[in-house]
């Protein structure tokens, strides 16, 4: 993942990032709140070698470089039961020893001469009591036990406080800034790694950044998703001012703009699985090519769920099927659609070999004759991963449109769905995003945009209306 990847990563999965932020911060808080106020006091003692009956210089430093070699050996003895009972017992406080060691640390700094004794306690004024009683015995204990001569004489060395603990007035721990931070950060990385997790696991097409990764064809255009367009399949009809309806000439004039070879400019228009959203996008997109003038030929091509007569509001009880059998002529079941340049042919009765009549010559002289007298001629097919119908139907045209449905088709399947085209050496002439966000990083541009006025203005000249031979 490149960085632009980890950017839109944190855009779809911000709210994964801000819930667990909030849940460390809440956490962090939370323990706060629970837990029991600790106090720390601190005393500090000097440790000096008895140098009295000095002489000289060199034995003062002789001295000296003595206590800082014992010193170490006075920090076990701060924590061991010959000073901490004497504590215990003075203080009343109801441990043992060992106990009561857990609660004090005994430090110093490097090349010094003082020891620092920490006490901790829930509360402040025996904190003080505990360090200050500590530093008193441990004086006592050196003093009196460790540094004294077998002869009886003075102690070699000597322990003097020289600052002694205070009650605090405020606890130790816990620490609100620290422990809400601490939270906070732990909080910020789990939803980092929510966010790249779920992405990373995320098996559907979600973009225009997941098709772009798995096909090198051209997206024509792209549809956002709309609750309505069940009850109102065409858009471009019914509200030719809805930003939909925009898109959809948005991917006319791109597919304007699109080389065929061969095969005319007929176009077969599937998807990799059911409920993508293929009919209502090849309907709306034949509408919108009408628009221009150009005489265009809707086929229903899906001779096992067919939808297009339904969704047009036409008689569907004659069609294609009839066409192809000969019991027809495609003349007298090809029917305009209203006022407009629009013809559909709907899919007729439902044959039990669809695929045999789809891939017989019958329709390949009916696609040629509809390309001879039109500008443009749509085939919906049925979806390419159940039935082979589309990829039969791709090799008799200028090639396939794929539909691909964000949040709904999984990578594998679109997949699968190119390589049943490359398979058939059938051409893919571009991808045709529906059910896109309406905003966020997976939002297609020219969905975002409203309608601002005039009937848009193709650049292209219109080219003068065939008649259907």
């Amino acid at each position: 993942m490149i960085l632009e990847d980890y950017v839109r990563v944190l855009r779809k999965g911000w709210i994964y990032v801000v819930a667990w932020l909030l849940i460390g911060v809440g956490v962090g808080a939370a323990l706060v709140i629970v837990a029991t106020p600790q106090y720390e006091a601190r005393t500090r003692v000097f440790v000096s070698a008895q140098n009295g009956a000095a002489s000289s210089a060199g034995e003062l430093v002789s001295g000296t470089s003595y206590a800082q070699q014992r010193i170490r050996s006075y920090l076990d003895i701060a924590l061991s039961p010959s000073v901490l009972q004497p504590v215990v017992d003075e203080l009343g406080l109801g441990m043992s020893a060992d106990q009561l060691a857990n609660r004090i640390t005994a430090t110093t700094p490097p090349n010094s001469l003082i020891i620092e004794v920490v006490a901790v306690d829930t509360e402040p004024g025996r904190a003080a009591d505990i360090a200050n009683a500590t530093a008193s015995s441990l004086e006592n204990v050196i003093v009196t036990d460790f540094e004294r001569p077998a002869d009886g004489g003075a102690s070699l060395v000597e322990l003097q406080t020289i600052q002694p603990a205070t009650a605090p007035g405020s606890p130790s721990s816990p620490n609100a800034p620290r422990n809400i931070a601490l939270g906070a950060a732990l909080g910020l990385i789990v939803g980092l790694g929510a966010a790249v997790l779920r992405s990373v696991l995320d098996t559907r097409v979600q973009g225009r950044h997941d098709i772009e990764s798995l096909t090198q064809a051209p997206i024509l255009g792209g549809t956002t998703f709309d609750q309505d367009w069940a009850a109102h399949p065409l858009i471009v009809r019914t509200d030719p001012r809805h930003p939909e309806a925009e898109a959809f000439r948005a991917l006319r004039t791109n597919l304007r703009f699109v080389n065929v070879d061969n095969g005319g400019r007929s176009f077969v228009v599937t998807s990799s699985v059911p409920g993508e959203g293929k009919s209502s996008t090849t309907a709306n997109l034949a509408l919108a090519l009408a628009e221009t003038g150009a005489r265009v030929v809707l086929v229903d091509a899906d001779l096992r769920l067919p939808r297009i007569a339904k969704n047009m509001g036409l008689e569907g009880g004659a069609g294609l099927t009839d066409v192809l059998i000969g019991r027809f002529p495609v003349q007298d079941v090809l029917q305009r659609w209203g006022d407009t340049s629009l013809y559909v042919l709907p899919a007729g009765q439902v044959p039990p070999n669809p695929s045999e009549l789809l891939g017989s010559s019958a329709m390949a002289d009916l696609i040629e004759t509809l390309n001879q007298g039109a500008d443009y001629v749509l085939l919906d097919s049925p979806p390419l991963l159940p039935v082979t119908d589309a990829a039969i139907l791709s090799n008799l045209s200028a090639g396939a449109i794929l539909v691909a449905a964000t949040g709904k088709v999984k990578k594998a399947e679109f997949s699968a769905a190119i390589r049943n085209l490359e398979n058939a050496n059938s051409r893919v002439v571009g991808i045709v995003m529906t059910m896109l966000p309406r905003k966020g990083p997976d939002a297609f541009g020219g969905a975002q945009y409203g309608y601002y006025g005039s009937e848009e203005e193709d650049l292209a000249p219109r080219k003068k209306s065939r008649q259907l031979r």
